[in-house]
């Protein structure tokens, strides 16, 4: 085939039961400016198998199985590399695209923007269920600058901790620093801010994308990503302010104790995770008091409050918590 101007990228691990679905939500849009990249990171399920069946009818797909899981930094950063596209899309192996996604994402591309993020409506993890319409709450797409780079941080850095949003020229991806970022999680976001892009970037603002919300495989380590990692990431960046940093987290957000209760509450901090970063951590008793405190409280008494609360604010709401703490919950 010629050379691709846009590759759709896909850093898979054990998801033969969902990564199906998710190429047939791509496969009807792809043409010959495009290929579909999926690089399996060693899995021990029947991934390869699922998508070498693709594979054999679909030209335009090719499939790299990896000798070893490097993580999902390494082998997005390796699908980047093995790429052949002038753009890469940082698909995820879960969710879908609506038709007309790539079509629009081709058209962006076509008008030379360096960062290209695509907007998503939320979904619970079998689909059924519509959490959120749209996770960027816009409704035009907006261009940023080189120059206006700490606007683009504040806007979009939540929505950001999903890479499937992120469409990047690729020559701009293998000129910048991608190893010191390996083990954050979050790889395309140090790459995105280390230093300003040489060109505009351009949020699209139609949700384009069907997030299946609950169903990360990173669940069992979202303390150490959202206490730890996700901040240490933020706060690294030496071109944007503390202010445009403290939109996206606080330094040390472990210390907030209403955080501390949140993540409570969806079962990620407990007590194996109070013995893991604070028992041996030199800081004053009191904190580490509440701290022990709450993660020996009742989730259930939480999960009550926020049940109620959900309630109030109304059904959307109170669907995305249904999700978000049914698939927590055990």
């Amino acid at each position: 085939m010629n050379t691709p101007l846009l590759s759709i990228c896909i850093a898979t691990y054990n998801r033969a039961g969902f990564i199906g679905e998710t190429l047939d939500s791509i496969i009807p849009q792809l043409d010959d400016d495009v290929e579909l990249l999926v690089v399996d990171g060693a899995s021990t399920d029947n991934t390869e198998e699922v998508v070498r069946k693709y594979a054999q009818k679909e030209s335009r797909i090719r499939y790299i199985r990896l000798s070893a899981k490097g993580g999902v930094d390494q082998d997005y950063d390796r699908s980047v590399e093995l790429a052949r596209g002038e753009f890469c899309w940082l698909f995820t192996d879960d969710d879908l695209l609506k038709p007309g996604a790539v079509a629009a994402v081709l058209a962006a591309i076509k008008k030379d923007y360096d960062l290209v993020i695509v907007n998503a409506e939320v979904r619970g993890r079998d689909l059924s269920v519509t959490l959120g319409r749209r996770r960027m709450i816009i409704q035009d797409n907006k261009t940023y600058a080189p120059s206006s780079m700490e606007h683009l941080f504040i806007d979009a850095l939540h929505y950001l901790s999903f890479i499937g949003a992120v469409v990047i020229r690729r020559s701009i991806w293998l000129s910048r620093e991608r190893a010191l970022y390996f083990g954050t999680e979050f790889v395309h976001v140090g790459v995105i801010f280390q230093k300003p892009l040489p060109g505009p970037a351009l949020i699209i603002a139609e949700p384009y994308v069907i997030i299946r919300f609950g169903n990360g495989q990173w669940t069992p380590r979202s303390f150490d990503i959202w206490m730890f990692k996700w901040p240490k990431l933020v706060w690294s960046f030496k071109d944007i302010s503390d202010g445009a940093k403290l939109s996206g987290t606080c330094r040390e957000p472990w210390r907030n104790f209403r955080k501390l209760i949140s993540q409570r509450g969806e079962g990620c901090y407990n007590l194996p995770s109070y013995q893991k970063y604070f028992s041996t951590m030199p800081v004053h008793v009191l904190w580490k008091s509440c701290a022990w405190l709450i993660a020996c409280f009742p989730r259930s008494i939480i999960i009550g409050y926020h049940y109620l609360y959900s309630g109030i604010k109304g059904p959307e709401s109170r669907a995305f918590f249904n999700n978000r703490f049914r698939k927590r919950r055990g």
